[in-house]
């Protein structure tokens, strides 16, 4: 995430205590169905600058899809010289057989420095945001750490 002049400057008035994740969460998130198979994610993935993916059941969030995640779950040897069909096979597997189920949320009005803890308490790089059981963004370790470069200059 790159902070915009806006949030530069909300930021800058603030401190970790008193920023919250909604002065800088991506609002903009992307999402996959539990049944997508991972050659459309390895399409997204191709597409993107990011590493986290929401996982929709019914418009309620029930997982996420890490690309570590999505790497752990192929045969290292796809897109090699050595791939064989039953290493393209695990390009077939489904979103819901490699995901993180039921993630760790936060809300919207969650002090950054709270944002911080509950990711270095649970080893985890990005929380979603979420607001009345519907998700509104995604925070990660990458925009914190921004954060607390613009905090502390």
């Amino acid at each position: 995430m790159t902070l915009n002049a806006e949030q530069i400057s909300t930021l800058a008035a603030k401190s970790a205590n008193s920023a919250l994740v909604k002065d800088i969460m991506t609002t903009r998130v992307v999402t996959v169905d539990l049944d997508d198979r991972l050659h459309v994610i390895r399409t997204i993935f191709e597409n993107v600058s990011f590493n986290h993916l929401l996982v929709l059941e019914d418009n309620k969030l029930v997982g996420l899809l890490s690309y570590r995640d999505y790497l752990a779950a192929l045969s290292p040897r796809i897109g090699t010289a050595a791939e064989f069909a039953r290493d393209t096979r695990t390009l077939e597997q489904r979103v819901h057989q490699v995901m993180s189920h039921n993630p760790i949320t936060i809300s919207p009005n969650t002090s950054i420095k709270t944002a911080t803890e509950v990711l270095l308490e649970h080893k985890i790089g990005s929380l979603p945001v979420v607001e009345d059981d519907k998700v509104i963004g995604i925070i990660t370790w990458k925009d914190l750490l921004s954060v607390y470069l613009v905090i502390n200059a």
